[in-house]
């Protein structure tokens, strides 16, 4: 389970099985800046779990991981509000002419990216409001 829980200011404190992670927003948007915002996690994941495919294919087949990156830039959508693009950048020196199509097949398919391509059903269930002491 992940629990995301309240900071101060704008910061938030998400524990994921024993790891601290912590979100904030930019000075410009009420925030303090001392971390990412929640949306650039969302896209760090994504460029994560591409490199993490990326990793595993180079070194199943043999080939240099020797300065393999990626990196992610996003662009705001509208009604509603979301991320409307991402975009990738892959740089994998290692990758042979050969193995790049198979490549390609495989970080296309990371399980971020396929959860993006099918979206999950998301519920949210409100805790009830605690009654407050007289």
């Amino acid at each position: 389970m992940i629990a995301v829980t309240y900071a101060g200011g704008d910061r938030l404190r998400v524990d994921v099985r024993g790891h601290v992670l912590l979100t904030d927003q930019p000075v410009e948007d009420g925030g303090e800046d001392t971390a990412p915002t929640p949306t650039e996690m969302f896209v760090s994941s994504l460029a994560a779990c591409v490199t993490f495919y990326a990793e595993r294919f180079l070194r199943r087949h043999g080939l240099s991981t020797e300065g393999l990156k990626v990196t992610a830039d996003y662009q705001w959508g509208e009604n509603p509000h979301r991320v409307g693009e991402i975009v990738l950048k892959v740089e994998a020196p290692g990758l042979t002419e050969v193995k790049r199509e198979a490549f390609e097949r495989v970080i296309e398919h990371c399980t971020v990216h396929n959860t993006l391509s099918v979206p999950p059903v998301v519920r949210v269930n409100l805790a009830p409001a605690k009654v407050a002491a007289a």
